[in-house]
């Protein structure tokens, strides 16, 4: 099909700027070109249902009274419908333009569809090499007068005179034809993102950021395979990730090898970098150790404390609250003093003395031997996971393997060792490690694997061999 038989719509519109769920149109304006000339013009303020922020009134000009007496969307759909009949969508960022439209047509029950063209991927592809290709800066490049900008008609004038631009460099229809080509990813690309880019993300399991204008990591991700997870986002209409792809313009990835090793990674590295666009796993709380230790008298207490005075932890917990709780268990279980496990403070006798829960070991009815016996099974109950554990993970390819190590219930971070390598002592292992910080995060995600992979933790001691 010859190019210039196409007819396009090229098309503008102006929101309420509220993102993509909550948008509603103020103003559209419609120039079908027959690939030589402008055929058709239509243009209309809209009345968009809802108060049009201030800030959107000092951008565009257009307020609630101009939009008062203007049609709603439902009045004019059936003239938008006949006129873009037949015709590609073609939109300065047509993603957002088309989104627009189509989600104005969804809310009246009605299925939009047309094929896009995008004038700032055009323009990236065909004029490479310019400072900006926003509308304004790329039209002062080319030497097109904007007039009436942020207004409809104005930018939908100087997007044709760009686009007529466009095919005249197009002079053999080639890029035009490769965007317009079935299932091309042209389209649905977020403007600022190459597809060269995007064509060299692998198919593979492992982590990747998303980076803006500034090579700053906006977002971190994980996924079996890289590729397929990032083109949801671009389909993904939900207000927040269409604003965070419209700011991608670089997207990195690290390959991992496993699930396990993409999911410790993504949650180091956004508590490493922060990214605007991730909302969990933010918080970075190296949280609280129970210990114990013996007092003058040889009775052995239980408590807790921040892991940084606790070095050798029995068990860990990420807040106060969780401490307490769990210990309170213990207190019952084994029936401890809630004196000497710090549940109570300031009593001569605990409470659980009064109703038969304590032996008495605060009020001088039990022996300290008796009370400690219990104690140290208590320990060796919160012990359990408190172990060392190596668990051996598929590495990045074929020559290599990979593993997570757990040392005294903390995780100590992963590493990658040739698949020859033969590892005999922990010590040996440590020299593969990469390092990385222990959480609550990564407590979750172990807990979750080790529930689905209980074999594949593999129980270590400092100087007993082992096979990966």
């Amino acid at each position: 099909m010859e190019i210039k038989e196409n007819k396009y719509a090229i098309i503008d519109v102006e929101t309420t700027g509220m993102g993509i769920q909550g948008n509603r149109i103020t103003e559209i304006a419609i120039l079908v070109h027959d690939g030589q000339k402008v055929i058709q013009e239509y243009e209309s303020l809209v009345n968009p249902e809802r108060s049009i922020p201030h800030t959107i009134t000092r951008l565009t000009g257009i307020n609630d009274y101009m939009v008062a007496d203007a049609p709603k969307f439902y009045e004019i759909a059936k003239e938008i419908i006949e006129i873009t009949s037949d015709c590609i969508f073609v939109a300065h960022n047509v993603n957002f333009d088309y989104n627009v439209i189509h989600k104005e047509f969804a809310d009246l029950g009605f299925p939009f569809r047309r094929k896009k063209l995008c004038t700032v991927r055009l323009s990236r592809k065909l004029i490479p090499g310019l400072p900006s290709y926003s509308l304004g800066k790329l039209c002062n490049s080319v030497g097109i007068q904007l007039n009436d900008r942020h207004r409809a008609m104005g930018d939908t004038r100087a997007t044709t005179i760009l686009f007529e631009k466009l095919l005249n460099i197009d002079a053999d229809q080639s890029v035009f034809s490769s965007f317009l080509k079935p299932g091309s990813r042209q389209a649905t690309l977020p403007p600022g993102l190459a597809k060269s880019i995007f064509d060299q993300i692998p198919e593979r399991t492992g982590v990747y950021y998303f980076r803006d204008n500034k090579d700053d990591i906006i977002y971190v991700g994980k996924a079996l395979n890289i590729k397929k997870r990032v083109l949801s986002h671009f389909y993904d209409k939900k207000n927040r990730e269409v604003a965070m792809c419209q700011q991608t313009v670089n997207i990195t990835f690290e390959v991992t090898g496993s699930e396990l090793l993409a999911l410790l990674l993504e949650s180091s590295e956004i508590k490493h970098h922060y990214p605007v666009y991730n909302r969990a796993q933010r918080r970075n709380n190296e949280g609280y150790g129970i210990f114990s230790y013996e007092d003058r008298a040889g009775l052995i207490h239980l408590a807790w404390n921040s892991l940084k005075s606790v070095p050798n932890p029995i068990t860990k917990f990420y807040n106060t609250t969780e401490s307490r709780l769990f210990m309170e268990q213990v207190c019952e279980k084994f029936e401890l003093c809630p004196k000497y496990c710090h549940l109570q403070s300031n009593v001569n006798s605990c409470f659980h003395y009064q109703i038969k829960k304590c032996k008495g070991i605060c009020s001088g009815e039990e022996d300290i031997a008796s009370y400690n016996d219990r104690v140290s099974q208590a320990i060796a109950y919160m012990s359990n996971d408190s172990k060392s554990y190596v668990i051996p993970q598929k590495g990045r390819h074929n020559e290599e393997k990979a593993f997570v190590l757990i040392e005294n219930g903390i995780y100590q971070g992963f590493g990658y060792i040739d698949q020859e390598q033969q590892i005999s002592s922990l010590l040996e292992l440590k020299e593969f490690l990469i390092l990385k910080k222990d959480n609550r995060d990564v407590q979750r995600i172990l807990r979750g694997f080790r529930n689905k992979n209980e074999s594949k933790f593999v129980a270590l001691e400092e100087q007993v061999n082992f096979q990966m």
